[in-house]
């Protein structure tokens, strides 16, 4: 446990997962202000156009200040390998992460390992954010198919490996696994 946030022994992240404006933002933010500790922001959106701009700016705005926020649209393992002991991590989000390595067309199952390695590597407890994609309808095309597989596994395989994985509906987390601090059931 790190804070008031119940992770197990084992395992210094936290997964937190929802569909696209479920509050999963709000909730991570929440968890990682409860830890009490000094606080990095991993960013991995690219501001591509003017929307995409206003929801980066939207998102500082929500957090509000004593956030060190680091961007990091491909390195993530770099990016958790600088973090320090005493500070909480928050990466928002593994989708657009996984986003720019698909439109980048990496190797998606090194590119996993290098996470997976720097998650159990990293000096600090991280919560990550992530989309669940595979509630919706089929996509009507091949590359969308391909990106909502590639979401699924990656959530699948982050999910397996954390202490704490909150869903988030709503607005509303419910404990997928491990149990919900207090000040968030």
């Amino acid at each position: 446990m790190f804070g008031s946030i119940p992770i197990s022994d084992t395992c210094n992240f936290a997964l937190v997962i929802g569909g696209a404006r479920s509050g999963k933002s709000v909730i991570a933010e929440t968890l990682v202000k409860q830890a009490g500790s000094r606080r990095r922001y991993i960013a991995t959106a690219e501001a591509w156009d003017d929307e995409m701009r206003q929801r980066i700016a939207d998102h500082r705005q929500q957090r509000g200040e004593n956030w060190l926020t680091v961007e990091a649209p491909l390195d993530l393992s770099g990016a958790l390998a600088e973090a320090q002991p005493g500070e909480v991590v928050l990466v928002d989000c593994l989708t657009l992460w996984l986003t720019n390595h698909f439109l980048a067309e990496s190797d998606l199952a090194a590119e996993t390992d290098r996470l997976m390695a720097a998650l159990k590597a990293c000096a600090a407890p991280v919560v990550l954010v992530t989309n669940e994609v595979g509630l919706s309808i089929v996509p009507e095309n091949a590359l969308a198919r391909r990106f909502r597989d590639a979401q699924g596994r990656l959530n699948q395989r982050v999910a397996a490996s954390a202490g704490l994985v909150v869903g988030v509906m709503a607005g509303l987390p419910f404990a997928l696994k491990g149990k919900l601090p207090e000040g968030l059931a």
